[in-house]
């Protein structure tokens, strides 16, 4: 194998020995779009190379997962997006092997069988996520006598890393960009640069613009009849049979011809020129799948992902990460408009219970109104809306679903912004040090993490994140 990331090949390689020798194989996974890639990735390479295991998701890996897991019969447990983290808690059990492919912060213990870029030295927020550790397993088990290397299952690995915001100045970098050379090779990716808008393969182009809000243009964003005025100006055919087409529809000649007026708005109303430069970025597409499907594009790929296991069906989203269309595929857009239902709603809610503000940092607490699962994605929609800052990191509380297995408690969500980071702000510092201040656990990455504390103790969180937030920012 021609490692993707040489760094990692020997821990890959040990990885993917010890998979082989496993006689009875569970696949532990996270829930988000980068779990559900790692997952598919890394059950499409061991059913290549022969091996059966059986599948589990989790909302968060913790103690009562692990003690399921032990009380089996399985012999070995990858854990993918996740692990390392619980490395202190998973290898007090010997009832199992632990392989892991992850690229959180580790917990302070040791295993033989540990893929993550941290151990390395490369940034686990920023150049690989967690599908893109378990591709490198993936290179290193390749297939069972087919000329298998599995480099197609780097779209996979991209679509992980965009759902991981794991994009830095509209590209990705480090590891991820050699794993996005490696599927451009095998002909199932193209990494060019077009338009950095989120929806350019099924959005209608009204709908494209009014919806964009990376970089607020006066006049266009947030404003369906501007877009509409707007795109009725341009000298092209932006209509076909009386239908709006999307960005995927139109020609290159037809692509310039709109950026160049949409630049040329920009600089009228006052953009600024950096977020000007941002509208254009590097897109992955995904060529085996249809022109306009959500499929095709890595970021409304993830984003059709996060909407079926934050809504307990994740069994879906690994279907369509395997392959599967039709009933699976259809399953997850009716997901997909929930979850969009709900998004929509989440930010009206943020603004009906009031966000407060500390010194350092904003918080709200939805209670039972929001889910656990999507309440830190509203909290990032909300920043930069009436009454909540743009430039503060923001904390949201939620109810804790009853799943039987956890002890009653509250989520918590973090989020920051790239220019915070830029500054200092480590939100799984944040996250991991704020929580054990209270009884809780936290990690997670930089730009956004999360936690679980007791009921009762949200008012302890704040204030000790609103203190380490201050070291992070003005030491």
């Amino acid at each position: 194998m021609d490692a993707p990331v040489p760094e990692l090949s020997t821990r890959a390689a040990r990885c993917a020995e010890r998979l082989r020798a496993a006689d009875d194989l569970l696949l532990a996974s996270h829930i988000d779009a980068d779990g559900l890639t790692s997952a598919g990735i890394a059950s499409a390479a061991l059913e290549r190379a022969g091996i059966g295991h059986d599948v589990v998701f989790e909302k968060q890996l913790d103690r009562a997962a692990v003690e399921r897991y032990a009380a089996a019969d399985y012999d070995t447990v990858f854990f993918t997006d996740f692990g390392s983290g619980q490395l202190d808690v998973i290898t007090e059990y010997a009832a199992f092997t632990p392989v892991i492919a992850d690229h959180h912060q580790p917990a302070d213990a040791e295993t033989a069988y540990h893929l993550n870029p941290l151990l390395e030295g490369l940034d686990g927020g920023s150049e690989l996520s967690g599908a893109g550790a378990s591709y490198c397993v993936a290179r290193a088990l390749e297939g069972n006598g087919d000329d298998e290397d599995n480099r197609d299952l780097a779209a996979l690995a991209v679509v992980g890393a965009v759902g991981d915001m794991q994009v830095v100045e509209g590209e990705l970098i480090g590891a991820n960009a050699e794993i996005v050379a490696e599927g451009v090779e095998a002909g199932v990716l193209d990494a060019s640069k077009g338009l950095a808008m989120f929806g350019t393969q099924t959005r209608p182009l009204p709908k494209l613009f009014a919806y964009a809000s990376d970089v607020p243009i006066p006049g266009i964003t947030g404003d369906r009849n501007g877009a509409l005025r707007f795109l009725d100006g341009i000298d092209a055919e932006l209509r076909e049979d009386g239908e709006w087409k999307t960005w995927a529809d139109l020609d290159t000649a037809e692509r310039q011809t709109v950026v160049s007026a949409l630049v040329q708005r920009a600089v009228r109303t006052g953009v600024a020129a950096d977020e000007i430069e941002a509208l254009i970025g590097t897109t992955y597409t995904l060529l085996g799948e249809e022109r306009g499907s959500e499929l095709r594009d890595a970021s409304e790929f993830s984003t059709l992902l996060n909407a079926t296991a934050r809504y307990d069906r994740a069994a879906v989203g690994l279907a369509v990460c395997r392959g599967e269309r039709g009933a699976p595929l259809d399953a997850a857009r009716d997901l997909l408009r929930e979850h969009r239902r709900t998004l929509a709603t989440g930010v009206g809610v943020v603004r009906e219970v009031g966000v407060e503000r500390e010194s350092h940092v904003q918080w709200f607490h939805a209670g039972d109104r929001l889910p656990e699962t999507v309440v830190g994605i509203v909290a990032g929609m909300a920043m930069g809306e009436d009454g909540v800052a743009a430039g503060v990191p923001i904390i949201a509380f939620a109810e804790k679903e009853d799943d039987g297995d956890d002890e009653p408690g509250v989520k918590v969500s973090m989020r920051g912004t790239p220019r915070l980071v830029e500054r200092g702000l480590d939100l799984s510092a944040v996250a991991a040090e704020a929580a054990a201040a209270v009884g809780g656990d936290g990690g997670g990455h930089e730009v956004a993490a999360g936690a679980t504390v007791p009921a009762g103790q949200e008012s302890g969180f704040v204030a000790a994140a609103d203190a380490v937030v201050g070291e992070q920012l003005d030491p």
